[in-house]
């Protein structure tokens, strides 16, 4: 299940509605025609303030359906729409536009039924004018809605479009580390960009597949990259969202220290990762293997055993050796492309034995009916 904010149409303002709507209306009574007078009238208003509560009513409910339900929505999305805007004020406004198409469809029925039990024109129009008057009173209550609705919009579709029927592997590490490269690397298309509505910080978001099926690969700087105490309440918010995305994180070190942070200040770092993901499979990275000081041992046989997959052209699991460096670490050379499709191979096999096998369970916000 994806949540495209971006899909989303511009909320209108409580003028523009009131006008559309108004404006159709009278449009709608032009199309009227009657040779008596008082019919003529009659339908005339009548139409009027259908048309006019119609399309008022209709757009309400239907910007509320266009809307992701929180109730339906995986555990991930609903995170991130509280860490951004805040899941109360998301329900209040969505039911109050409910509560107004509603309110809307009712004064219609009541002022309708006077202008039918009447003969008077003056009565009639107004029953119209009391109509108009009371309609735009309760848009008019539901214009600060209406508001919080299009500027949250503006906001939510910053956020990423993570698929949650689809793998998706957490990168994180100290800033400078590679964690851009690397998925730039292992991505099969173009990576998207985008930005956390709460900082400046932009989210890297690549993916590959194998064997049909997309993993994707999400960058959060801004959020792993930094000390416990550099973080506000919504950056932990949104860090709290991440538990429930990963099937694994990657935590990218750099032994060569390039990147401006010890590997003792790196290594720190990784605690706290482990501490605030303690739920998800964490696997250490070394990158930039390149530029180590000594060449991993194994870089030959890894360098030949990869080109020979991929010589053969055919997508398939196999036991590519990993490229290890002198502590013990996986490590890549993403300049040189070194270690990546034996660490892809890795990636899909942690995936695989994360992810439960049941063949009676349905992913996050589907419902079996009885």
């Amino acid at each position: 299940m994806k949540v495209s904010w971006r899909a989303l149409p511009t909320v209108l303002t409580k003028e523009e509605l009131l006008d559309k709507a108004f404006a159709r209306a009278r449009k709608a009574a032009d199309r009227v025609d009657d040779s008596d007078r008082v019919f003529r009238v009659r339908k005339q208003l009548n139409r009027m303030i259908q048309t006019a509560s119609d399309i008022l009513a209709t757009y309400l409910i239907d910007t509320v359906n266009l809307w992701p339900s929180l109730d339906q929505s995986p555990q991930f999305d609903v995170s991130m729409i509280d860490a951004c805007v805040g899941c109360d004020d998301y329900r209040h406004h969505l039911s109050m536009l409910q509560w107004a198409a509603k309110q809307i469809s009712n004064i219609s029925t009541q002022n309708t039924k006077k202008i039918i039990r009447t003969a008077r024109i003056e009565l009639m129009h107004e029953a119209r004018r009391e109509a108009y008057g009371r309609i735009s009173s309760l848009v008019g209550r539901i214009g600060p809605s209406l508001k919080w609705l299009s500027e949250s919009r503006e906001v939510l579709k910053r956020l990423p479009s993570i698929d949650q029927l689809s793998p998706c592997i957490v990168v994180c590490g100290a800033p400078n580390v590679g964690k851009s490269a690397f998925i730039s690397a292992l991505s099969s298309g173009n990576m998207e960009v985008n930005h956390y509505p709460f900082t400046t910080k932009r989210i890297h978001l690549g993916h590959f597949t194998f064997r049909r099926l997309q993993y994707q690969l999400v960058d959060t700087p801004g959020l792993l990259d930094r000390p416990m105490e550099k973080r506000n309440d919504i950056e932990m918010q949104a860090i709290s969202a991440l538990e429930n995305l990963g099937s694994l994180v990657l935590f990218l070190i750099d032994e060569s220290e390039q990147c401006g942070m010890t590997v003792e200040e790196q290594n720190n770092l990784l605690e706290e990762i482990l501490q605030l993901l303690a739920e998800t499979t964490v696997m250490v990275v070394s990158t930039k293997a390149d530029l180590h000081k000594q060449k991993p041992e194994n870089w030959d046989a890894v360098v030949n055993a990869e080109k020979e997959y991929l010589d053969e052209g055919e997508e398939h699991y196999t036991d590519l050796p990993l490229l290890l460096d002198s502590s013990g670490y996986v490590t890549i050379s993403a300049l040189q492309n070194v270690g990546l499709e034996a660490l892809k191979m890795e990636v899909i096999r942690i995936v695989k034995d994360n992810t439960p096998v049941d063949p009676m369970s349905l992913p996050d916000g589907w419902y079996r009916s009885n």
